[in-house]
C-alpha cells in the first residue's frame, strides 16, 4: 500500500482501538494541530486527504493543546486519546512542557513533532539549531527527558517498529507517558509500500493484573499485626475504576481512607470513612489520623512529597507500609510490602484473604471525630469575612498591613476560602472542577466536598501553571454533559488561556473562576513563611525612586479582556454578586469567565504537615537563619527514603 510517511500514520492511528472490561473504542478520538513549514505539507496533507474517524482540532498554543489532550485521557482514564501535531523549531519546543505534565502523571500522551530535513541538504532550515558537535541534534531532542518513549524516522519503513513501540507505551496503564515521534518534513512526505498487516485492526486490552499469591502472603501477615491502619487513595484507584472495591474494602474493615489530589472523588466527600485531603494540602481530620496509624496502605499513588509531607507525616514508631500499585517502580517506594497489581484485582484478593482472618481495625471513635472536628473548621473557613471584628487572614503576620490597600484597588474583600465555600454549594453536583496550580489546589484538597464521582480533575504530579483553562476543555471533550469549572489564579490565568477561544470553536462550553490576588500569592506564601519578605511575587508597578517592584498593586480588568473572545464574562465583588453569576452561567451556551477579586492571605494554610523546602544556609537575616534551623529539626523527624 504506497503511502506518504504521513498518511501511513494516519491510516494507523485509525486502527488502533481499547478494550477495557469487554467494552471496546477507538483509542484515538482525534488531532489536535498547529501547522506550520514543519507539518502543513506532511502530516497536514495526510489530515485534508484523509483523516478517517479522527477528528482535526485547531489548537491555539502547542503548550495548551497538548495539555488539552491530557486532561482528555486523564478524565477518560487513560481509554481514550487525542495526538498532537506541531511544527519543527518553536511549534514543538512548546509542547515540552506539557510533555513534562503528562509523564510525571503517567497520563499517555501522542505528540507528533515536525523536524528538520533528515536529508540535510537545505540546512540550516527555517528555525532550525544547528549545534556544532552533532549535527543530528534538533530541538526535538529536548523531548528525551519528558518521554517515556521518543523516536525519530529518519526513514518511511521506520515509521512500523516506531508506532507499534509507541502504542505499547502508551497503553501500558503502569508506565504510561508522554510519547514523542520526530518526524522530518522530508520523511513525511516521502512514499513507501507499507504492508497491509501494518494496518491491521490493533485491540490493546486493558489487563487486570493479578497479585501473586507470596504478595498477598507477605501483606496479611503484616495487616495481621496493625490495629489502625489508613488507606491512602491515589490516582490509580480512579483509572482502574475501582473505587466500589475500595468503598467495601474500607467498610468491610472499618479503615478509613485519605485522598491525594489525583484520587479525590473517587469516593464521594461526605463518606463516613472518607477523611479527606492527607499531607502538605491536606486537612486536619487525614493528617491527625495519619500521624498515629501503624499501617499505610497507599493504592495507586505515587507517595509524592506532598502526600508524605516529605515523609514526615507518619509519626509512629512502627508504621509500616503495603504499596498496592500496577507499577513496579511506585510499589518500591518507601521501603514497602509490595503488591504490584491492580487495584481493584488487588483489592477483592485482599479482602477475601482478610475476611478469612477476620480482621477489623481497632478504631472507635478517632475517625468520627476527626471528621466532625474538620467539619466545624470547614464552616468557619467557608464564613470567613473580612469585615468582621475578629477576623484575622488564614495566613497571617505577612501582609496584615497591605489588605486595606487591596481592597482599595479591587473595590473587593472577598476571602479565597468563603469564595470557594460558595462555589461548592451552588454548582451542581456532578460539575467537574479543574485545577493545577498557585494556592488553589490545596485549598480545593482540604474543602472541596465531592458530590458525585470522577469529578475532581486535578494536575498536581507537575502543578503545571497554565493547565487549568486547556485542562478544563480536555475534561469537557471528555464528559460533555457535564459542566467543567477551571480554578485558576490570576498569575496561571495569565500564562496560557488560549485554548478560551478553542472552546469556543467547538462549541465545548467551559466555565472559569478566576481569583485575581494580584500575585503568584502561593509562593509569597513560601518566600514569606520561611524568613523572606515579599519579593517579586507581588503584581506592583515599579518604584521610580527604588528602582523595586513595590509600587501600586496593578488592577486588570480580566473579564472585558476575555469578552473580547466572545467569552461571557462577569465580576464578583460580593458573594451574592458571586451567586448570580454563577446562576447565570449555567444558562449560557459559550464559555464563561467570573473576574472575581480576593484578599491575599485569605488562602488556607496548613494543617500539621511539613515540607521539605531549600532554605538558605547562610543569611543575614535572622528570621531565614531561623527558618533553616527549623527545617534541620524537622528533617531529624522524617524518613531518609
Amino acid at each position: 500500500m504506497k503511502l506518504t510517511t504521513a498518511q501511513a500514520l494516519i491510516k494507523f492511528l485509525n486502527q488502533q482501538y481499547m478494550e477495557r472490561d469487554g467494552k471496546e473504542q477507538k483509542l484515538f478520538k482525534g488531532v489536535f494541530t498547529i501547522f506550520g513549514h514543519g507539518n502543513v505539507l506532511g502530516m497536514g496533507q495526510a489530515l485534508e486527504e484523509d483523516s478517517g474517524d479522527l477528528e482535526v482540532y485547531q489548537g491555539r498554543n502547542e503548550q495548551g493543546m497538548a495539555h488539552v489532550a491530557t486532561a482528555f485521557a486523564k478524565q477518560k482514564h487513560h481509554g481514550q486519546l487525542i495526538a498532537c501535531t506541531a511544527s519543527v523549531g518553536p511549534g514543538s519546543a512548546n509542547m515540552v512542557t506539557a510533555a513534562a505534565t503528562a509523564t510525571a502523571n503517567n497520563i499517555p500522551l501522542l505528540l507528533i513533532t515536525g523536524d528538520t530535513f533528515a536529508t540535510r541538504q537545505p540546512d540550516p532550515v527555517l528555525q532550525q539549531i544547528e549545534q556544532t558537535y552533532n549535527l543530528g541534534i534538533s530541538t526535538n531532542d529536548a523531548f528525551k527527558a519528558v518521554s517515556k518513549y521518543w523516536d525519530r524516522i529518519n526513514r518511511p519503513e521506520q515509521l512500523m517498529s516506531a508506532m507499534i513501540n509507541a502504542m505499547r507505551v502508551l497503553t501500558n496503564q503502569g508506565d504510561a507517558g508522554a510519547v514523542t515521534i520526530a518526524l522530518p518534513q522530508d520523511v513525511q512526505g516521502e512514499a513507501y509500500d507499507f504492508p497491509e498487516s501494518f494496518f491491521k485492526k490493533r485491540v490493546y486490552t486493558i489487563n487486570r493484573i493479578k497479585p501473586t499469591d507470596r504478595a498477598l502472603y507477605e501483606a496479611i501477615e503484616l495487616i495481621k499485626g496493625k490495629k489502625k491502619p489508613i488507606i491512602i487513595c491515589g490516582g490509580g484507584v480512579r483509572y482502574s475504576e475501582a473505587a466500589t472495591t475500595l468503598r467495601n474494602f474500607a467498610e468491610t474493615f472499618h479503615i478509613p481512607i485519605a485522598e491525594t489530589q489525583a484520587g479525590k472523588s473517587a469516593i464521594e466527600s461526605t463518606h463516613p470513612l472518607n477523611l479527606g485531603g492527607i499531607g502538605v494540602t491536606g486537612n486536619a481530620a487525614a493528617n491527625i489520623i495519619a500521624k498515629s496509624a501503624d499501617l499505610v496502605i497507599g493504592i495507586g499513588t505515587r507517595f509524592t512529597d506532598f502526600t508524605t509531607a516529605s515523609k514526615h507525616l507518619f509519626q509512629s514508631d512502627d508504621v509500616d507500609f503495603i504499596t498496592i500499585n500496577i507499577s513496579e517502580f511506585h510499589a518500591g517506594k518507601l521501603d514497602a510490602t509490595q503488591v504490584v497489581a491492580d487495584a481493584k484485582i488487588a483489592l477483592e484478593a485482599l479482602t477475601d484473604k482478610m475476611d478469612k482472618i477476620e480482621y477489623r481495625s481497632s478504631y472507635e471513635n478517632e475517625i468520627k471525630d476527626a471528621k466532625e472536628a474538620w467539619q466545624v473548621e470547614l464552616k468557619r473557613l467557608c464564613e470567613t469575612n473580612f469585615k468582621s471584628e475578629d477576623f484575622k487572614p488564614e495566613v497571617a503576620g505577612h501582609l496584615d498591613d497591605t489588605l486595606v490597600e487591596y481592597e482599595e484597588v479591587f473595590g473587593s474583600c472577598l476571602t479565597q476560602t468563603a469564595v470557594i465555600g460558595t462555589v461548592n454549594e451552588t454548582i451542581d453536583d456532578d460539575a467537574i472542577v479543574v485545577g493545577s496550580s498557585g494556592s488553589l489546589p490545596g485549598d480545593l484538597q482540604r474543602m472541596w466536598v465531592s458530590k458525585a464521582p470522577n469529578t475532581y480533575h486535578m494536575e498536581y504530579g507537575y502543578s503545571c501553571m497554565g493547565y487549568e483553562i486547556a485542562g478544563a476543555l480536555g475534561a469537557k471533550m471528555a464528559a460533555p454533559d457535564q459542566e467543567v469549572y477551571a480554578f485558576v489564579g490570576d498569575g496561571s490565568y495569565l500564562m496560557l488561556h488560549s485554548e478560551l477561544i478553542t472552546s469556543i470553536q467547538e462549541k465545548k462550553k467551559i466555565n472559569v473562576l478566576l481569583f485575581d490576588n494580584a500575585g503568584f500569592g502561593c509562593i509569597n506564601n513560601l518566600q514569606m513563611g520561611n524568613g523572606m519578605g515579599s519579593f517579586g511575587t507581588e503584581f506592583r508597578m515599579r518604584d521610580q525612586e527604588t528602582n523595586l517592584l513595590t509600587g501600586p498593586i496593578m488592577h486588570i480588568d480580566y473579564a472585558q479582556s476575555a469578552a473580547g473572545y466572545g467569552v461571557k464574562t462577569y465580576t464578583a465583588r460580593t458573594l451574592d454578586q458571586l451567586r448570580d453569576a454563577l446562576e447565570d452561567a449555567k444558562k449560557q451556551t459559550v464559555s464563561t469567565l467570573i473576574d472575581i477579586k480576593v484578599l491575599p492571605k485569605t488562602m488556607t494554610d496548613g494543617y500539621g504537615a511539613w515540607w521539605h523546602v531549600g532554605v538558605a544556609e547562610v543569611s543575614k537575616k535572622e528570621s531565614i537563619q531561623a527558618a533553616f534551623e527549623e527545617k534541620e529539626e524537622q528533617l531529624k523527624k522524617a524518613r531518609q527514603y
